[in-house]
């Protein structure tokens, strides 16, 4: 919990996620959420290559010096992104990965995918956020819930689920149940979080990406919607 504090003051972080399409697109949302007081942004890729979302991750990170901006390209594996990202030498502020590759069913030390990852990042020594999916939307799904948790928390700082598709809240008897496995780790939600049912959520999780929840439509967030879920967390 001490870097992801280090990094994010309140009680509570609001990352709204901007489904990129081009710069100016990108800039006018990042603008939308910072005005609202979000404590920073994820942007995504759904329609374009992430070599593009990259190049405009590092124009919007010098159009909004300060404000904390993560990335999740969608069209890469979970360390490839950290190969790309190093291999560039960029230094993001985050990554998210719908999917971290944690198997409950395998030992600890035989998390493979997962161990290659802290290597990676212990070895650049980057000092970046890394949100890694556990029982994430549209993955393979987990039966062994705590015990996935327990794991995961070993290998990233924000551990993040989901509901079961986009804009579809999760049950808050899974979030619960992370919850009690990680009493001392950050917990992300990253689906189907609303200004209406964000309350239901405050007490289990730290940190709600959100999309859907504060969207006038796939590509463009709502002032209004923004404005009012992050003075309900608030």
């Amino acid at each position: 919990m001490e870097k992801f504090r280090q990094v994010f003051k309140n009680k509570h972080v609001v990352l709204p996620v901007i489904h990129v399409e081009d710069l100016k697109q990108a800039i006018l949302n990042i603008a939308v959420a910072k005005e609202a007081g979000a404590d920073g942004v994820f942007i995504i890729n759904h329609n374009i290559p992430y070599e593009k979302l990259l190049d405009i991750y590092q124009l919007v990170s010098d159009k909004f010096p300060g404000f904390w901006m993560g990335i999740n390209l969608l069209d890469l594996g979970p360390f490839e992104v950290f190969d790309t990202i190093f291999g560039k030498g960029l230094r993001v502020q985050g990554v998210w990965t719908d999917n971290a590759m944690i198997d409950e069913f395998l030992k600890d030390h035989n998390q493979d995918e997962p161990e290659k990852i802290k290597r990676f990042i212990s070895m650049d020594s980057w000092k970046g956020l890394y949100f890694g999916g556990v029982a994430f939307k549209y993955q393979r799904q987990v039966y062994e819930l705590e015990k996935a948790a327990k794991i995961a928390e070993r290998y990233m700082d924000v551990v993040t689920t989901s509901g079961p598709a986009t804009g579809q809240e999760p049950d808050t008897e899974k979030i619960r149940r992370i919850r009690q496995a990680i009493p001392g780790k950050p917990l992300a939600i990253a689906s189907g979080i609303t200004p209406e049912n964000v309350k239901d959520y405050l007490e289990l999780a730290d940190c709600f990406l959100v999309a859907t929840g504060i969207s006038r439509n796939f590509f463009t967030l709502d002032e209004t919607k923004t404005e009012r879920l992050i003075e309900t967390v608030r």
